[in-house]
């Protein structure tokens, strides 16, 4: 099967019997990201993390009165 990266256009071939290539298929929400954008991206999370610049999920949740 070939798969373009969302990110940098590169054309990959990837089998089509596994369960990326399935997914892929089968739903058109995911993309396909290659293993240097994948890459890339994890250690400029994991950098942001380490320096505090990464913004935390909020929760809109509300305590209660109600016991």
């Amino acid at each position: 099967m070939r798969v373009k990266c969302v990110l940098c256009d590169k054309v990959d071939k990837i089998d089509d019997h596994i369960l990326l290539a399935k997914r892929l298929r089968n739903r058109p929400i995911h993309t396909y990201m290659c293993e240097v954008c994948h890459d890339r991206i994890a250690t400029r999370t994991n950098e942001r993390k380490e320096l505090g610049t990464l913004p935390t999920e909020h929760t809109n949740e509300k305590e209660s009165d109600w016991v």
